[in-house]
């Protein structure tokens, strides 16, 4: 019988091939067994066990996962001090037993000491390291004296307005916030060295707090309601009738549940009434100001959630080339057009270091590769993938992308430039170098930022008019 703590350190060893976010890898094991095992794991016990997971163990699978990338940093800062050997001798599918059974003890209330040592224990020999079996049983009970039953809890404030709780250890582990406010913000936010010390630089230390208790929640879920086929307040009902409590945003589309389900359970998943999408991505597409008609170039479009807000937003009246590098991701805008009933897109695949569609545009879409330092709470595993030296590569490529965009555009056509990055050098900096440019050629209409936790992801949206 597969376990969901068996499923949970199989994610996260294929996490580490970077083969795609860990919310797909997620979903790929629940719904396919045979994906969830890999390397040198039992792909056959798992395979014909993951089917057999009840909605409990399954919603414990991504609190496991999500929980143990999301917090390696302070989980490594609770290990270290209890391992006797090299760090570099212990195997990595060792690290992934070593990080769930930590997570257990450290922030979950509902698993007792004793069952988080020993299940996390066994996981040894599946990974194929029974050998390891006493260490990791001394490792961990040394992390369970560590952790205490106690909690202390800190109200919400205008600087953070959410309640903070903080789990008490039996002596001090992480380092002073006072002498060493960036090793604190790195171990105790679970943040790399380089970013805690470029964020304290940028936002301050209060900020970094604040950022760090939402980036290390599970973020709310945000629903567009599709004005194609019901309006926002007929379906709060529908969910009302259903028991699910969901709560209006600032957008007219949009919807955040108070609680997370099973998307795929929700009322008119199958009828294209709602999708998946995230309230500050919602004002990006509207910022376009498209009408029914348009002809509309969305240059970066996969996975497809605001091409198709694009397409409602016209009424399914107008065409939009949805263009991207890969073909595989395509085909999900083509899937989310045809459960959403979104007609008019035309998927067009650009080589990569290749031209857009030639002709020209009454609008354009340019929401480009970036950092996604505004969404880590969502995609965890970005701190972990992004490195320092990548940002000049990316501004280097969201400008010429934006630069494109505007070359297509019919004269006094818009475009509308997005990221998912709180970083000032891929927002406004890049806006500000394409304005130097390509100087008296296009001007500077409106510009947004979303700011993470208020009340949603973190991002930024620009729009440009052609002369």
């Amino acid at each position: 019988m597969t376990t969901a703590r068996q499923v949970a350190v199989e994610v996260l060893n294929r996490s580490r091939s970077r083969e795609a976010f860990v919310a797909e890898l997620i979903e790929q094991a629940l719904a396919n067994p045979a994906l969830a095992g890999g390397g040198d794991s039992q792909p056959t016990a798992l395979a014909g066990g993951v089917r057999q997971l009840s909605p409990q163990d399954r919603r414990f699978v991504t609190q496991l996962v999500f929980g143990v990338i999301r917090r390696r940093g302070t989980l490594d800062a609770i290990l270290k001090p209890f391992i006797q050997i090299p760090l570099h001798a212990v195997q990595p599918r060792v690290w992934d037993v070593l990080h769930l059974g930590a997570f257990q003890l450290t922030f979950l209330t509902h698993v007792p000491k004793h069952a988080a040592v020993h299940e996390t224990v066994e996981l040894a020999p599946y990974v194929s390291a029974p050998k390891a079996k006493g260490f990791v049983n001394g490792v961990l009970r040394r992390v369970a004296e560590l952790v205490t039953d106690e909690f202390t809890q800190k109200a919400g404030s205008d600087a953070v307005p959410f309640d903070q709780h903080y789990r008490k250890l039996a002596r001090p582990i992480l380092p002073d916030p006072l002498n060493d406010p960036d090793l604190y913000l790195s171990a105790a936010f679970s943040l790399p060295q380089w970013l805690a010390n470029r964020w304290l630089d940028q936002f301050g230390p209060e900020e970094c707090s604040r950022l760090g208790f939402w980036f290390n929640s599970p973020p709310p879920l945000w629903i567009r309601t599709n004005k194609l086929h019901t309006d926002r307040e007929t379906y709060r009902l529908r969910l009302a009738a259903s028991l699910i409590e969901a709560e209006p945003g600032e957008h007219p589309q949009s919807l955040r549940l108070t609680e997370h389900h099973a998307i795929r359970d929700l009322p008119g998943f199958a009828e294209g009434d709602f999708t998946v999408q995230d309230h500050s991505s919602m004002l990006v597409a509207s910022a376009l100001g498209v009408q029914p008609g348009m002809h509309v170039l969305d240059l970066c479009s996969a996975p497809g959630g605001k091409t198709t807000h694009l397409a409602e937003l016209m009424d399914n009246r107008g065409r939009i080339s949805a263009c991207d590098i890969d073909p595989e991701r395509l085909k999900t805008v083509t899937a989310q057009c045809q459960r959403l009933g979104v007609k008019g897109v035309e998927t067009v695949v650009i080589p990569e270091n290749g031209d857009p569609p030639p002709r020209p545009f009454d609008v354009a879409l340019v929401d480009v590769p970036c950092s996604n330092t505004g969404v880590l709470g969502r995609r965890p595993e970005v701190r972990w993938r992004l490195k320092p030296n990548e940002f000049e590569y990316l501004i280097r490529l969201q400008t010429r992308l934006l630069i494109q965009a505007v070359e297509r555009l019919k004269p006094g056509g818009a475009v509308v430039y997005s990221t998912c990055s709180i970083e000032p050098d891929e927002n406004e900096g890049v806006v500000k170098a394409v304005l130097r440019g390509m100087r008296g050629s296009v001007k500077l209409e409106a510009e947004h930022n979303s700011v993470p936790g208020r009340p949603s992801d973190g991002g930024y949206w620009a729009r440009l008019r052609k002369a």
